[in-house]
């Protein structure tokens, strides 16, 4: 096997490489000793067909196969040799007009990952943003559960409903004098003011009394779900049958126990803790994206082009669906045109973050656990219907680079918090508005994904699973999306269990209210 190097400049490298005729023949009368036993033909005992007539029956396919092992084995010794890192599969052609029994010429290109310096990590200094959970806050979530709780009695005879006031109804909706599928209902409990139906519905029933029947007139959004009635007018006869008043709701100990609780201190604890765990989400996210600042401030080393295309790839197909959903899509896509530049930006800084938390990881010895993996597999079999769980964790168990894609967003948060512990850290108190106001005021260039030895992404021993991305609207989000993989990918042989399917979006004009009753046009969710 002759290897010359005939690339070599930045992180492109190019070579040739010749595999001698009598290595793939070798290859090919090793494939026929191996299948020869379990060869059946017609006027010989098994396992004594001659090896010249197996490879009569089978050669294509042997020599085929003979030389796909050789080329690995080319690959795997060009990469030893040269001490090579590929940033992404490389690309392997053959020589034109190559047949067997000849020497097979290759051409190999690829990028390599490159020499990045483990930074220090003295004087690395960040600000914490704290916000206290105040007692306040605690009141008033307890407020809002006791709202979404409260009853309604009766009325007295006679009283008009008010905002804050129930009104039980019957209704039949129209478009002209045409009743619609799904305008129809009966004995319906709406709250007015609570905004659960489109708007100038609730605010035209103010006023009513029990027994009394009113047309109103409305107009169904432009971004209405069913296409029949986007931005209709529709008139509803409706028949008020009571109207309800909400009782006072008394904030107690039994109030807590009504919901399954012990005491309305245990509420409060329980809602203590959530919003301690909200905020505490918030800080995490501006002290990380602080953190890469600093990173990308002190690091301006060079990056394969074809993971930056990779990367822009994947949040440019995430921006571009967003778009073709905004009410005037043709816009949307012209405005992201003209930030095209800024987002191969983004998309570069990404990929020299990710390298660079990456090399910072392994210098530290940051691994994820089996424990750790473990449990990721756990949870990530809940996503899949119970009878495709145990073969979602086969797939991931025997395809290595879906185990990487899975550990990767896990082993990016150890480096994080790693850092994190290394850095001298400040406390500073602030409001949640002041808190997300610095979040928004950063440029918030997230790593997405670090690609190293937890990578999901190709790097040229095997191919990459693809995963695909949530779409986010600005730069800014766009830069926190998991990042893109290679665009020239082969897929796993294998494939994972379907997930379950996503709940369908109400499409019906009016949405459910209660069992069996149809309620009239709720806004879209």
């Amino acid at each position: 096997m002759q290897i010359v190097e005939t690339t070599n400049e930045g992180l492109k490298r190019g070579y040739t490489v010749t595999i001698a005729a009598t290595l793939i023949a070798e290859r090919i009368e090793g494939e026929v000793s191996k299948i020869a036993p379990q060869v059946r033909m017609p006027g010989f005992r098994p396992g004594k067909v001659p090896a010249n007539l197996v490879k009569k029956m089978h050669g294509p396919a042997l020599h085929n196969d003979a030389l796909q092992a050789v080329i690995r084995e080319a690959m795997d010794k060009l990469v030893a040799d040269n001490g090579l890192r590929p940033a992404m599969q490389p690309a392997v052609t053959l020589g034109e007009g190559y047949d067997l029994g000849q020497d097979a010429e290759l051409t190999i290109t690829l990028e390599v990952l490159p020499v990045i310096e483990a930074p220090s990590l003295e004087g690395l200094k960040l600000e914490k943003l704290v916000v206290p959970v105040s007692d306040e806050a605690v009141a008033e979530a307890v407020e809002r559960i006791a709202a979404g709780a409260k009853s309604f009695t009766d009325a007295k005879k006679g009283k008009k409903a008010e905002n804050g006031d129930q009104v039980v109804i019957d209704f039949v909706g129209k478009v002209g004098d045409v009743a619609f599928d799904g305008g129809t209902a009966e004995d319906v409990a709406l709250e007015l003011g609570a905004g659960r139906f489109i708007p100038g519905f609730e605010e035209q029933l103010v006023g009513v009394k029990a027994g009394e029947e009113r047309q109103i007139t409305v107009t169904f959004p432009e971004d209405y779900p069913a296409e029949n009635l986007k931005g209709q007018e529709a008139t509803f006869d409706v028949t008020v049958k009571a109207v309800k008043v909400a009782g006072e709701t008394t904030i107690d100990d039994e109030f807590a126990k009504n919901l399954g609780l012990e005491s309305l201190e245990q509420l409060q604890g329980l809602l203590r803790g959530q919003l301690e765990q909200e905020t505490a989400g918030l800080t995490r996210t501006q002290m990380k994206r602080q953190l890469l600042d600093i990173l990308a401030e002190g690091h301006d080393f060079a990056v394969p082009p074809s993971m930056v295309e990779a990367e822009f790839s994947q949040i440019w197909q995430q921006l571009t669906h967003e778009a073709s959903h905004e009410e005037d899509p043709e816009a949307a896509v012209k405005e992201l045109e003209a930030e095209k530049d800024d987002y191969l930006r983004i998309a570069e800084r990404r990929v020299r973050l990710g390298l660079l938390l990456s090399e910072i990881g392994q210098a530290n010895g940051v691994e994820v656990s089996q424990q750790e993996m473990s449990m990721l597999l756990s949870q990530a079999a809940q996503q899949y219907r119970p009878e495709d769980r145990q073969r979602f964790l086969e797939y991931v168990r025997s395809e290595p680079l879906a185990a990487a894609q899975l550990r990767a967003p896990l082993y990016e948060d150890k480096v994080v918090d790693f850092l994190f512990d290394k850095a001298e850290v400040t406390e500073r108190t602030v409001t949640k508005d002041e808190l997300q106001a610095a979040i928004e005021a950063e440029e918030g260039t997230g790593s997405g994904h670090v690609h190293g030895p937890d990578c999901g992404h190709d790097h040229g021993a095997k191919p990459a699973a693809k995963k695909k991305a949530p779409a986010k609207k600005k730069a800014e989000a766009a830069d926190e999306a998991p990042a893109a993989e290679a665009a020239d990918e082969v897929k796993p042989a294998k494939k994972a269990p379907a997930k379950k399917a996503a709940a369908k979006a109400d499409e019906a004009p009016a949405a459910e209210a209660e069992p069996k009753k149809k309620a009239p046009a709720k806004k879209k969710a």
